[in-house]
């Protein structure tokens, strides 16, 4: 799907990163709902059509408001796309976000999933056809509340298997992988270059989403 030409989405730059700076909740969750928030509903008009021709059905977008928190502002903040209307931690599913580090472009399922062990299972059955389709730089993750993570070409098959195997012996296990792009990387500020990136990454994730499936 080619992408509108029209309504072009801006990218991000130092500012949006800068929001996870500032001290206090009340402050930075004013500054994240007025800078961030509104290109994650922007993201979310543009890459919904395309991660539905991807998927072959339909996605929703549900853009995080991290309305639980009474003391501690959050350290990022993303967009996720899933398949179910109502919510998106339940289920596989893709997330653009930011850490005051890097922008992240990744599939997810995290603990509340209760299919992970399913897909521990059918992925651990495809290691050899994961470890060919997914590139050396993409980043692997146990906990998707810490912004860094492992890469791909770095693990060795026992490492990506524990991983993965980790997912049915751990309740609160859960599991991320994608692609990290540095603040200040001139793809960034480059909006159409960004959508594409975003759709690349998605296609090149969709295998672990599909065996996520129930």
């Amino acid at each position: 799907m080619s992408i509108a030409t029209n309504d072009i989405f801006a990218g991000f730059d130092a500012r949006d990163f800068a929001v996870f700076e500032i001290q206090g909740l009340e402050a930075r969750m004013e500054a994240l709902i007025e800078r961030v928030r509104p290109k994650f509903h922007q993201l979310g008009e543009k890459v919904t059509p395309i991660l539905e021709q991807l998927c072959g059905e339909e996605m929703f977008t549900h853009v995080a408001k991290h309305a639980r928190r009474t003391v501690n502002p959050p350290n990022d903040s993303w967009v996720a796309f899933a398949h179910n209307k109502r919510g998106y931690k339940a289920h596989p599913h893709f997330q653009v976000g930011l850490w005051s580090t890097h922008v992240f472009i990744q599939f997810a399922i995290i603990y509340e999933c209760p299919h992970k062990g399913q897909f521990a299972e059918r992925a651990l059955g495809e290691l050899a056809s994961i470890r060919k389709a997914i590139p050396s730089h993409y980043v692997w993750s146990k906990d998707h509340m810490v912004p860094e993570g492992q890469a791909h070409g770095e693990l060795s098959d026992k490492e990506l298997a524990e991983l993965l195997a980790r997912l049915r012996t751990v309740k609160a296990a859960e599991l991320t992988c994608g692609i990290h792009i540095r603040r200040g990387d001139p793809l960034l500020a480059d909006g159409e270059a960004f959508l594409r990136r975003v759709e690349d990454t998605f296609r090149t994730l969709l295998p672990l989403y599909r065996m996520a499936l129930a």
